[in-house]
C-alpha cells in the first residue's frame, strides 16, 4: 500500500514537471516570434549593429609626390688656400655674420716684414723723385732724371700693394652672409690647403631639389606652387614654388631635376635634409568614403554595402571597389560604388556578407525600406482613416 502511494506521488512529480516545460517552451517561443516581428523585421533583433557611412563628393588634388634633399640658398665651407697656423679665431659656432667679417687670421710674419720693406722702399723712391723734382725746377736735372725716379717711386707703390695684398690673405671672410656652423679650430690650429674651418649657409630661404619624371614636363612651370613635410616636424605643411628646372632629362632614370624655394623662418629646416614634396597639378571631385570603411585582403578592397533585406530589414553586402588617392582620412573611389550609397562605416571584422545589420541609433526610425517606398505604416493608417 505505501508503495503504491509513492509511485502515484512520483508520477504526480513528474507530470507537473512535464506541464512547467511545456509552457516555458511556449513562452520562448513567443518571444523568438515577437522578436522577428519587431524592427529591423526577420533577424532584426540579432543585426549587428553597425556604423553608416555615405559615399559622397569629395574634392582630391592632383599630386606628384617626390623625396628631396633641402639645401641652403648658398653654402660654402671655408677653408685655407696655405699651410699655416691660426693665430687669432674671430667668430663663434652658430653666429649669423655679414659678408666679408673676418673670421680667421693666419700667421703672417713674413708678409709683415714684406710689408715693412715695401714701405721703405716706397719713402725713398718718394724722396727721390722729390728731389730731383726740384732739381729739374732749377735747371739742374734733365727730364729723363725726373721720369726715372718717377718710375722706381710708382714701382715701389706697386710693391706695396702686392705686400698688402699678401698679408690681407691672411685674413680669411666670410664670402656672404648667413650662419657658420660647427668648428674645432682655435688659435695655434695648423691648418692645411682644402681643410674646413668652418661652414656657412644662407637658409633664410631653402632649396630643394629633387627629380621629376619626364612625363610631367608638360604640366610644370616655373613658379608652380609645391607643399613639403618633413619628418622632424609631422605633419606641418611648408609651402613653396617652383623656381628653375633644369635643361637636361637624365637619360638613365628619365626624370629632371627640379628646384623648388621655401622661405624658412628661423632656420627650422637644415640643408642635408629629406623633404617629401608634392607638386600640385588640379582639383577633381569624385565619390570617396572614409578610410575606416574599406577592408583589403591582398591587393584587393572592399566595402559593405547597406542595402535593404526583407521586411524593410537591412544586410550587408560585400562590394569589390577600385580605389585611388588617399587624402584627409578619406579614400578616392574610382568604381564600384555610386553617390548617396551606404556603407558600413567601422567594425568589419565582425561581419559577414549578407548578414542582417541595423544601424547603431535608428532602432526606432522607420525602416529603410518603408521610407524610401512609401509612408511609414503610422503614416499609411492615417491615411486610410481618412
Amino acid at each position: 500500500m505505501i508503495k503504491r502511494h509513492f509511485f502515484l506521488i512520483a508520477a504526480a512529480a513528474l507530470v507537473g514537471l512535464m506541464v512547467v516545460a511545456l509552457v516555458m517552451r511556449m513562452a520562448f517561443a513567443g518571444d523568438e516570434k515577437g522578436g522577428q516581428r519587431g524592427p529591423g523585421g526577420p533577424g532584426g533583433g540579432r543585426g549587428q549593429a553597425v556604423s553608416e557611412a555615405v559615399a559622397a563628393n569629395r574634392e582630391f588634388s592632383d599630386q606628384i609626390r617626390v623625396l628631396g634633399v633641402a639645401r641652403g640658398r648658398r653654402s660654402v665651407n671655408i677653408t685655407s688656400t696655405t699651410s699655416e697656423l691660426i693665430t687669432r679665431v674671430m667668430f663663434t659656432d652658430g653666429q649669423r655674420v655679414a659678408a666679408g667679417t673676418p673670421l680667421v687670421q693666419l700667421q703672417a710674419r713674413e708678409e709683415d716684414a714684406a710689408i715693412a720693406e715695401a714701405r721703405a722702399q716706397v719713402a725713398r723712391a718718394r724722396t727721390m723723385y722729390e728731389r730731383y723734382q726740384t732739381l729739374h725746377e732749377r735747371g739742374f736735372a734733365s727730364d729723363a732724371m725726373v721720369e726715372q725716379y718717377e718710375t722706381e717711386l710708382e714701382s715701389a707703390q706697386a710693391s706695396l700693394a702686392a705686400a698688402n695684398a699678401r698679408s690681407g690673405d691672411r685674413t680669411i671672410r666670410a664670402p656672404f652672409s648667413g650662419v657658420l656652423g660647427l668648428s674645432t679650430v682655435t688659435a695655434g690650429t695648423l691648418v692645411n690647403p682644402g681643410a674646413v674651418i668652418a661652414t656657412l649657409d644662407d637658409i633664410d630661404v631653402v632649396r630643394v631639389d629633387f627629380p621629376i619624371p619626364e612625363r610631367y614636363l608638360s604640366v610644370l612651370r616655373t613658379g608652380t606652387p609645391i607643399t613639403a613635410t618633413i619628418d622632424a616636424y609631422g605633419d606641418e605643411v611648408f609651402s613653396g614654388r617652383i623656381a628653375l628646372i633644369d635643361t637636361r632629362v637624365n637619360e638613365q632614370s628619365r626624370s629632371v631635376v627640379a628646384r623648388a624655394e621655401i622661405a624658412n623662418p628661423g632656420g627650422r629646416i637644415r640643408p642635408g635634409m629629406a623633404v617629401r614634396v608634392a607638386v600640385q597639378q588640379g582639383l577633381r571631385q569624385t565619390v570617396a568614403v572614409p578610410e575606416a570603411a574599406l577592408q583589403y585582403q591582398g591587393q584587393t578592397a572592399f566595402v559593405y554595402r547597406i542595402a535593404n533585406g526583407g521586411e524593410g530589414g537591412s544586410t550587408a553586402q560585400r562590394v569589390q571597389v577600385e580605389t585611388g588617392a588617399v587624402e584627409g582620412g578619406f579614400v578616392e573611389i574610382l568604381s564600384g560604388l555610386n553617390v548617396g550609397d551606404r556603407v558600413v562605416g567601422s567594425g568589419l571584422n565582425r561581419i559577414q556578407p549578407g548578414a542582417p545589420v541595423r544601424v547603431a541609433g535608428r532602432e526606432g526610425a522607420a525602416p529603410a525600406g518603408a521610407a524610401r517606398g512609401g509612408a511609414a505604416p503610422s503614416q499609411a493608417a492615417g491615411a486610410a482613416a481618412r
